[in-house]
């Protein structure tokens, strides 16, 4: 019986202790102390400990705790934006469950302390919340629909983390909501209309998102005073707003059209970013001049119009940038080099008339563009070179068409017995032209049908755009030789070049002969401009050089991604000190087998037989594995379908081969994942029906998969046996002899997820430093 009082009366004597030293109720000064426990005693909260007068301490950039009447009002923990995800003993639902045992909470900042996992819907019942920062973590999973509740919340920012899935649909009512910043997620769907409903949001964020389509009527917010939107598919109309903004970010989404001629009169607006959209209407020069302006983007659209060197700008005006538009004039003098030493004006890739110093595109450029994409100058009094070429056109349009006319009717006066028939024959023979043709409208129709999340896949990619030569030679230093990396599989000489933003980009340059049309050109581009996404090496645009006696097109460069010459092989063969673990192959399998998805069914026609091995998979600096060739023959309408003897069993007969076309990319994937499994060089059918008879003896023997000797040695016994069979099995499946009994890239997927998944499930039940520091590599794939 001693004991017991004893311990009583340590307790008693222990919370005296700390009641004399804080004046915190004791569960919350507890609650405290297991936060600290649960994030793994940073170096941020050292001081914390039994003795601590947490509410008496001063407060710090990165530390601090306020009360109010015994109970915590404030907190506020940052951490190194750089900070690992904690271990993975971390428990999210622990970490706020203790949270919730502070009811009285009012702001809380938990920034860059490397919490993880899906934020628990339990944070509503943190309800007295005012301000709620979670920034610059792993947070993951969709944006729990409970955290409407907190009704007192004035700001939310949830910035760099991993969210996926689209905002919920009933995001409110948050009456006192002033402040939302969603950027640089993974959040996509269209926004709710619900988001029109916070009458007091003052700023919206969600750039470096997947958002898109249409955006909500934004008047119905009053108070908006900064909208950004960049790195969005937004569009295509400009956001109707509300005049009293302050700043428009749309850089980089898929706005269209003209810009609103109300914008003139946002007397309050101070930055406006529109570059990097489709906008093809003339420029407002008003813009330059509205009273509060200082910062101004327009680059990388199609904006046209005449500038003046009388024109006004604003006095505070710090940044413009005109460049790449298809503008024409003289600059104005408010924008002048010797007014430019306090601001930071662009305005290359233009047709500027006033400025010699060879950054302008020639006057015929800009008007011809203009044209192409039914842009017409604004009618002058005195008739401009564009009017002029337009009306010729209109001239002897009508010249040529009455000419025609007379020649039918003449040809129908002779020909009059036959006059039925050909009425009923020559409209079918322009529904047949014109079902042959491939033109942009038809292009853009036709990616309607694409499934969204193929079109997932182009996110981060630079927009695909016509490059200049001058752009081109400067990137090159004129082609010197250094530059020079070598030719590829067609003989055309490849280059790499260096853009004025400092990415790197491969040039290849196809000598072109003067029997081929506009048409090849046109059909070719289209074609490869369709090649873009996360696991291609994607295509970037294209250049043209023109023969100066006749002006036809001596030389088309094709620009894209530059990856460094790293194959998938180079990693899986050779040193073994050098080859990558068992997860970056998963990873690798997995970037591949959404390539092959993407071809086959993200563009339309789809790409198949791309003759794929591990050589013309690239692995770039962020370890993406990268397809470097797929089946797009040069200029060529009718495409050939190319198959090889190895993977083309059971095709001998055409209409099964247009039905099973899609295996032939298997078979040759399952060779792939054949090299990933045994590390061994495939190159024969022989080594490849020896190879894949032993995995499946192994699959067979399951209980000493790991010791079979098929099986890469540096890999064995670092890998789950679960997911080293799930793979094996995949790679059966897809050496079939019979193309039928290939499974689909759908399934491929599924199973190579589930694979990775089994074995990030093998990394939590382990205590491997090495296997710690993989996960990361498998997160995104899975």
């Amino acid at each position: 019986m001693g004991a017991p009082i004893i311990n009583l009366i340590c307790f008693v004597f222990l919370l005296s202790s700390i009641s004399s030293s804080s004046s915190l109720q004791s569960s919350q000064y507890w609650s405290l102390l297991r936060l600290q426990q649960l994030l793994g005693h940073p170096s941020l909260l050292t001081t914390w400990n039994n003795h601590t007068d947490l509410c008496s301490s001063i407060p710090s950039g990165s530390l601090t705790v306020v009360c109010y009447e015994n109970s915590i009002t404030q907190l506020e923990i940052i951490g190194n934006q750089s900070c690992p995800p904690l271990p993975k003993s971390f428990s999210i639902h622990s970490f706020f469950t203790t949270l919730t045992r502070l009811p009285e909470l009012k702001v809380l900042t938990l920034s860059a302390l490397g919490l993880w996992g899906s934020l628990p819907d339990k944070i509503w019942r943190l309800s007295n919340l005012e301000r709620l920062d979670l920034s610059f973590n792993y947070l993951s999973g969709s944006i729990p629909p409970e955290i409407s509740y907190l009704n007192n919340l004035q700001s939310l920012i949830l910035d760099r983390n991993i969210f996926t899935g689209s905002v919920p649909e009933r995001f409110g009512p948050f009456p006192l909501l002033a402040v939302l910043s969603l950027r640089r997620n993974f959040l996509n769907g269209s926004l709710p209309e619900s988001i029109t409903t916070l009458d007091n949001l003052r700023v919206l964020n969600l750039s470096g998102n997947n958002f898109s389509g249409e955006l909500p009527d934004l008047t119905l917010l009053s108070n908006i005073q900064v909208l950004d939107l960049e790195d969005n598919k937004f569009g295509p109309q400009f956001p109707v707003l509300q005049r009293k903004i302050n700043t428009i970010v749309l850089r980089k989404n898929q706005f269209t059209g003209s810009l609103p001629s109300q914008l003139g009169t946002y007397y309050l607006l101070r930055r406006l970013d529109v570059s990097s959209n489709r906008f093809v209407s003339p420029f407002p020069a008003s813009l330059l001049n509205l009273p509060s302006i200082r910062y101004l983007d327009i680059s990388g659209n199609r904006f046209t119009g005449m500038l003046f060197q009388n024109m006004s700008c604003c006095d505070g005006l710090e940044f413009v940038d005109l460049s790449s538009n298809l503008l024409t004039g003289n600059l104005p003098s408010c924008l002048s080099v010797k007014k430019s030493e306090s601001m930071n004006i662009r305005f290359d890739m233009n047709c500027l008339s006033n400025l010699k110093d060879g950054t302008q595109h020639s006057l015929p450029f800009c008007q011809t563009e203009a044209l192409a994409v039914r842009i017409f100058p604004h009618a002058k009094k005195k008739s401009s070179p564009g009017r002029v070429i337009l009306v010729t056109s209109m001239v002897g349009g009508g010249v040529f068409l009455g000419v025609l006319l007379v020649s039918i009717l003449m040809f129908f006066s002779i020909k009059v017995s036959n006059k039925r028939k050909l009425v009923k024959k020559h409209p079918r023979t322009l529904i047949l032209h014109a079902s042959n043709g491939y033109s942009s409208s038809k292009l853009l129709a036709d990616m309607r049908y694409i499934p969204q999340t193929m079109k997932l896949g182009t996110f981060g990619i630079p927009p695909y755009r016509l490059f200049s030569l001058e752009e081109i030679e400067a990137s090159t230093n004129n082609f010197e030789s250094s530059a020079f990396i070598g030719e590829d599989s067609d003989g055309h000489h490849m280059y790499r070049g260096k853009l004025k933003d400092g990415s790197c980009i491969a040039i290849r340059c196809l000598k072109l002969k003067k029997t081929q049309t506009c048409h090849n050109f046109t059909h070719y581009i289209e074609s490869i401009a369709k090649l873009r996404h996360h696991n291609l090496v994607s295509s970037l645009g294209y250049c043209f050089e023109y023969c100066l006696e006749d002006s036809t097109i001596s030389r088309l460069f094709l620009i894209s991604e530059f990856v460094p010459n790293c194959t998938l092989r180079s990693k899986i063969s050779g040193n073994p000190e050098q080859k990558i673990p068992w997860a970056q192959r998963i990873s690798s399998a997995i970037g591949v087998a959404k390539a092959i998805q993407f071809l086959h069914s993200g563009i339309i026609p789809g790409l198949f037989a791309n003759n794929l091995n591990s050589t013309n998979v690239l692995i770039d600096q962020n370890s993406v594995a990268k397809i470097d060739s797929c089946n797009l023959p040069l200029f060529s309408s009718d495409r050939e379908f190319k198959v090889c003897d190895s993977n083309t069993k059971g095709l001998n007969n055409d209409s099964k081969r247009d039905e099973l076309k899609d295996k032939i990319d298997i078979y040759d994937f399952g060779i792939i994942l054949l090299e990933l499994i045994t590390g061994n060089n495939i190159d024969s059918q022989r080594q490849v029906e020896k190879m894949k008879n032993r995995l499946q003896e192994s699959v067979a023997d399951d209980g000493s998969l790991r010791k079979k000797s098929v099986v890469d040695q540096t890999i064995a016994r670092a890998c789950s046996n679960e997911s080293l069979k799930t793979v094996m099995e995949i790679c059966i499946g897809c050496l079939s002899n019979e193309p039928v009994d290939r499974p689909s890239i759908e399934d491929l997927l599924w199973n190579l997820q589930f694979a990775a998944q089994v074995e990030v499930d093998s990394w939590r039940g382990s205590d491997s430093q090495s296997s710690s520091n993989s996960i990361s590599q498998l997160t995104p794939e899975i």
